[in-house]
């Protein structure tokens, strides 16, 4: 089966001397659901429509609000030639828009098909589509399936998996990279490679190694992982005065050895005091999905961590789509 988004594969293409078609191809179906999680996923026909050279009067307020690290939005900063919208605006680091040699960056925003296969619980996912979309598509098909990826729904599979890929399912299912099978790829001679033709080397290097460094990857293949029909988050967060200092020390031992369903992480801020007028103090913020229920969840925390104090009213539970969208 071939591809449906014949302009991305006509702006990309022409950097491919001659492609060789592979059986994995064949895993692709047609993903023809509209899904709109935010303004950066409707596809244009139109490059024009998304491009915005330096001559362009929004091109200044563009570049700002793509910007995620203000450390690049400086005068002395270089500035791109042009912006190309379509990515998710993921990139602290600024490598996608400064550089002090040219570069260039393949667009591959409308390779985003999503075949799910319930009975053999996998999927084929194109490096463009969204977390989000590839979680939607999969509770479309079962509400006791998910993936272990991350929990911005906007950020793209494709970056994501190359990265490694971490959420808040990995202390039960590891990272997104530990449950991908296969993967599809253009080699420097135009030929699409799957995993058997690839090999084991250059496989295990484009999961979790930065795939952009090896090859061109089009495509992944992912084992799905079962989840309950509720899960159960909650956010709970404690001053100095509120005995933080022992939640944080007993955290550091049971976060890493608690049940596999249970993630915690712990965001620690200073804060203005509520209690002393003009006074800071430290805040620590414990922010956790369980895979099962309030009454489950609450037997484990009562038992290895009861310095956080959690109570059933700071729990809500949830179907899985809904504690990652």
């Amino acid at each position: 089966m071939g591809y449906q988004h014949v302009p991305l594969i006509a702006r990309t293409i022409f950097l491919i001397d001659s492609v060789q078609r592979v059986d994995w191809r064949n895993s692709f179906g047609v993903y023809t659901s509209n899904i709109s999680l935010t303004h950066r996923t409707q596809p244009s026909d139109h490059i024009s429509d998304i491009v915005y050279s330096r001559a362009n009067s929004s091109f200044a307020n563009v570049l700002v609000s793509y910007i995620c690290n203000r450390r690049f939005n400086s005068s002395s900063t270089p500035k791109p030639l042009i912006i190309v919208t379509p990515n998710g605006g993921h990139d602290y680091e600024g490598i996608s828009y400064v550089s002090d040699d040219a570069f260039f960056i393949l667009d591959m925003f409308n390779l985003r098909s999503i075949n799910v296969d319930i009975q053999k619980r996998t999927a084929w996912v194109q490096a463009g589509a969204t977390l989000g979309e590839l979680y939607y598509l999969i509770w479309e098909k079962s509400k006791l399936h998910g993936f272990p990826a991350g929990v911005c729904p906007t950020v793209g599979v494709g970056g994501h998996f190359s990265g490694a890929g971490y959420g808040n399912m990995l202390r039960k299912y590891g990272l997104s990279v530990d449950n991908v099978l296969d993967a599809g790829m253009v080699d420097v001679r135009g030929r699409i490679l799957d995993r058997k033709a690839m090999g084991e080397d250059l496989f295990w290097a484009i999961i979790g190694g930065g795939g952009a460094s090896f090859r061109v990857i089009l495509a992944y293949q992912i084992k799905l992982v079962p989840v309950p029909e509720k899960v159960t988050v909650f956010r709970v967060e404690k001053t100095l005065n509120q005995n933080v200092t022992d939640l944080v020390y007993k955290w550091q031992f049971v976060a890493p050895n608690t049940d596999h369903g249970l993630f915690m992480r712990l965001l620690l801020q200073p804060v203005t005091s509520q209690t002393q007028k003009g006074q800071k103090t430290l805040r620590a913020s414990v922010v956790a999905l369980f895979l099962g229920n309030s009454d489950q969840l609450l037997a484990i925390t009562d038992k290895e961590l009861s310095e956080m104090g959690l109570k059933k009213e700071n729990c809500t539970e949830m179907s899985w789509i809904e504690s990652v969208l």
